[in-house]
């Protein structure tokens, strides 16, 4: 029988910084290049890291770290993670960014406008780092640390930075200290944040989508929306409309196609391949309920695919059945919700045809329905 492989860990940005400034600290005060670094991260387990690379002179200490993500399909993974460190005229550890690493420009983010986004965690694990060299030698000095990463700038535009008002470079980011390969809880705290930029910044109507199809779709049919209004939700419908609600974002808009929001339809708000069948009777009730001849609710009911029961309509010229479907995605987002929002509902196909769209208000009988 085959094996299931198990997926290997890696480790953070934050925790590759921290490494390559303890080694670069070190390095500075020992006058002796350092081939690894040992850290505790912040879930408690201690990992030692090798280095890429080790320099000083009088004045300075620069190490690396090669950012190792495991098997997480990660945009920084490969990333030369850089610290330089040199001694500071006043008291305490002073941290910035150098090249490569994002500057903040929007608020709603854990740093401040104007600071390096270099994450609170990570700020204090290097703190910390720098601390214990300096009691083990029984130094007591100002350190200045600078971490740096090469070709940042190009690997940030893989990533949400652009649009979360971080310029210049990538983030230096971690919780725990690894990276556990394919986490819903990472992907769920992106959705967060983006959607805390959205409110930081003034809006007031999102528009949350199942991938970068559909929210390039999404942008053409909300141009007046700024581009953080945007939040690609993936999988987790429900997650992200509840998270809009905590929020008190009063207006949502979910743009999508038919495979997953025939789910949501449904009133599964897990759309994840796996999460849930397609209830092929419950489109073919639809079909019926949209005047649908008995022949094609037969069809819709016998259908493969949400897509093909997507084809088969809009071969019919049967507008009403996406119309309902969508009625049908805002009434099950707002009982998920327990009311309190305006949700609309578009569908598209896959080349950017949109079907269907529904409004609805919770308390509001009427919906507003647009037809293509």
């Amino acid at each position: 029988m085959e094996t299931k492989k198990t997926l290997r860990e890696g480790y953070t940005t934050g925790s590759c910084a921290t490494a390559a400034t303890k080694a670069a600290l070190t390095a500075l005060i020992t006058g002796q290049v350092q081939a690894e670094a040992t850290i505790r991260l912040p879930i408690g387990r201690v990992v030692t890291f090798s280095l890429a690379s080790c320099s000083f002179d009088g004045e300075t200490a620069t190490a690396s770290v090669v950012k190792d993500g495991g098997d997480d399909p990660d945009a920084t993974h490969g990333a030369l993670i850089v610290s330089t460190v040199s001694w500071a005229s006043s008291p305490g550890v002073h941290i910035d960014g150098g090249e490569g690493v994002g500057r903040v420009t929007k608020p709603g983010l854990p740093v401040p406008v104007g600071e390096a986004a270099i994450n609170p965690v990570p700020r204090q694990m290097i703190r910390e780092a720098v601390n214990e060299v300096l009691a083990q030698y029984g130094l007591h000095r100002g350190v200045k640390v600078v971490i740096s990463v090469p070709g940042g700038e190009e690997i940030a535009k893989k990533t949400l930075n652009p649009r979360l008002g971080i310029i210049g470079g990538i983030s230096i980011l971690g919780t725990r200290g690894i990276v556990v390969p394919f986490s819903t809880a990472a992907y769920r705290a992106s959705i967060v944040q983006a959607l805390q930029v959205a409110k930081a910044n003034g809006c007031r109507h999102v528009v949350i989508t199942t991938g970068g199809r559909s929210e390039k779709y999404a942008m053409q049919e909300y141009p007046h929306l700024p581009e953080e209004a945007f939040i690609e939700m993936g999988d987790f419908v429900g997650f992200t409309l509840k998270q809009c609600k905590r929020l008190g974002i009063k207006m949502v808009s979910m743009v999508g196609m038919m495979g997953k929001f025939s789910k949501v339809a449904q009133g599964v708000m897990m759309v994840h391949s796996k999460s849930a069948p397609v209830d092929f009777g419950f489109l073919a009730a639809i079909a019926e309920q949209a005047g649908a001849c008995p022949e094609l609710v037969a069809a819709v009911r016998g259908a493969n695919t949400a897509a093909q029961v997507g084809d088969m309509m809009q071969e019919a010229g049967c507008t009403k059945f996406f119309e309902l479907l969508c009625e049908a995605c805002c009434q099950a987002a707002l009982h998920e919700v327990g009311g309190g929002l305006t949700v609309a509902t578009s569908i598209y196909t896959m080349n950017g045809q949109r079907l269907g769209k529904a409004v609805q208000t919770d308390g509001d009988d009427e919906v507003d329905r647009c037809r293509c």
